[in-house]
Protein backbone atom coordinates (compact mmCIF):
# COMPACT_ATOMS: atom_id res chain seq x y z
CA UNK A 1 0.00 0.00 0.00
CA UNK A 2 1.46 3.42 -1.12
CA UNK A 3 1.07 6.43 1.22
CA UNK A 4 -0.13 9.46 -0.49
CA UNK A 5 1.56 13.24 0.49
CA UNK A 6 -1.19 15.49 2.59
CA UNK A 7 -0.97 18.87 1.06
CA UNK A 8 -2.22 21.84 2.84
CA UNK A 9 -4.72 23.45 0.49
CA UNK A 10 -6.15 25.87 3.59
CA UNK A 11 -3.95 28.96 2.33
CA UNK A 12 -4.52 28.86 -1.64
CA UNK A 13 -8.27 27.94 -0.60
CA UNK A 14 -9.78 31.31 -0.85
CA UNK A 15 -9.14 34.36 -2.74
CA UNK A 16 -8.98 37.46 0.21
CA UNK A 17 -11.19 40.26 -0.73
CA UNK A 18 -9.78 43.34 -1.13
CA UNK A 19 -12.98 45.76 -0.97
CA UNK A 20 -16.11 45.40 0.17
CA UNK A 21 -19.20 43.55 -1.20
CA UNK A 22 -22.93 44.49 -1.75
CA UNK A 23 -24.90 44.02 1.50
CA UNK A 24 -28.41 42.23 0.87
CA UNK A 25 -29.99 45.65 0.96
CA UNK A 26 -27.82 46.87 -1.80
CA UNK A 27 -28.39 43.85 -4.04
CA UNK A 28 -31.98 43.91 -3.42
CA UNK A 29 -31.52 47.28 -4.82
CA UNK A 30 -28.75 46.88 -7.31
CA UNK A 31 -31.41 43.61 -8.88
CA UNK A 32 -34.29 46.36 -8.66
CA UNK A 33 -32.04 48.64 -11.14
CA UNK A 34 -31.31 46.03 -13.11
CA UNK A 35 -34.67 44.47 -13.64
CA UNK A 36 -35.31 47.66 -15.29
CA UNK A 37 -32.41 47.75 -17.63
CA UNK A 38 -33.05 44.15 -18.62
CA UNK A 39 -35.63 45.20 -21.70
CA UNK A 40 -35.18 45.93 -25.32
CA UNK A 41 -38.13 48.76 -24.64
CA UNK A 42 -36.29 50.63 -22.08
CA UNK A 43 -32.98 50.65 -23.15
CA UNK A 44 -34.08 52.07 -26.27
CA UNK A 45 -36.20 54.51 -24.59
CA UNK A 46 -33.18 55.52 -22.01
CA UNK A 47 -31.19 56.13 -25.88
CA UNK A 48 -33.69 57.97 -27.43
CA UNK A 49 -33.70 60.26 -24.28
CA UNK A 50 -29.96 60.57 -23.91
CA UNK A 51 -29.76 61.52 -27.62
CA UNK A 52 -32.55 64.23 -27.21
CA UNK A 53 -31.53 67.90 -27.39
CA UNK A 54 -31.02 68.95 -23.43
CA UNK A 55 -31.15 64.69 -23.13
CA UNK A 56 -34.44 65.28 -22.11
CA UNK A 57 -38.03 64.04 -24.60
CA UNK A 58 -41.60 64.53 -24.67
CA UNK A 59 -43.78 61.36 -23.84
CA UNK A 60 -45.05 62.58 -27.36
CA UNK A 61 -41.81 62.02 -28.74
CA UNK A 62 -40.89 58.68 -27.36
CA UNK A 63 -43.97 56.62 -28.88
CA UNK A 64 -43.01 56.95 -32.41
CA UNK A 65 -40.13 55.25 -32.19
CA UNK A 66 -40.94 52.48 -30.37
CA UNK A 67 -43.80 51.59 -32.01
CA UNK A 68 -46.11 51.00 -28.48
CA UNK A 69 -48.74 52.83 -27.04
CA UNK A 70 -48.77 55.70 -25.52
CA UNK A 71 -50.05 54.13 -22.29
CA UNK A 72 -47.53 51.02 -22.91
CA UNK A 73 -44.93 53.47 -22.97
CA UNK A 74 -45.89 55.78 -20.20
CA UNK A 75 -45.25 52.35 -18.19
CA UNK A 76 -41.85 51.62 -19.50
CA UNK A 77 -41.04 55.60 -18.45
CA UNK A 78 -42.67 55.12 -15.14
CA UNK A 79 -40.65 51.75 -14.20
CA UNK A 80 -37.56 53.42 -15.29
CA UNK A 81 -38.29 56.70 -13.33
CA UNK A 82 -38.42 54.55 -10.20
CA UNK A 83 -35.31 53.34 -10.99
CA UNK A 84 -33.82 56.11 -10.41
CA UNK A 85 -32.78 56.88 -14.56
CA UNK A 86 -34.62 59.38 -15.21
CA UNK A 87 -36.81 62.16 -13.92
CA UNK A 88 -40.14 63.61 -15.07
CA UNK A 89 -41.85 67.07 -15.26
CA UNK A 90 -44.78 67.76 -16.37
CA UNK A 91 -45.50 71.32 -19.07
CA UNK A 92 -49.41 71.09 -19.02
CA UNK A 93 -50.76 67.86 -20.47
CA UNK A 94 -47.48 66.18 -22.02
CA UNK A 95 -44.88 64.71 -19.43
CA UNK A 96 -41.25 65.18 -20.25
CA UNK A 97 -38.35 62.95 -19.34
CA UNK A 98 -34.61 63.60 -18.57
CA UNK A 99 -31.96 61.49 -17.99
CA UNK A 100 -30.43 61.67 -13.91
CA UNK A 101 -26.67 62.64 -14.15
CA UNK A 102 -24.34 59.85 -13.49
CA UNK A 103 -27.60 57.19 -12.76
CA UNK A 104 -26.13 54.96 -15.30
CA UNK A 105 -22.82 55.55 -13.87
CA UNK A 106 -23.98 54.33 -10.62
CA UNK A 107 -24.50 50.79 -11.53
CA UNK A 108 -20.88 50.09 -13.85
CA UNK A 109 -19.14 52.09 -10.38
CA UNK A 110 -20.19 48.87 -8.26
CA UNK A 111 -18.15 46.19 -10.71
CA UNK A 112 -15.24 48.42 -10.98
CA UNK A 113 -12.19 48.16 -8.44
CA UNK A 114 -11.52 51.47 -6.47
Amino acid sequence: MQMLELTDVTATCCTPLVRDTLSMQDAEQLAHTMKALADPTRLRLLSIVAASEGREACVCDLIEPVGLSQPTVSHHLKVLTEAGFLTRSKRGTWAYYALVPGALDRVSQLFVAS
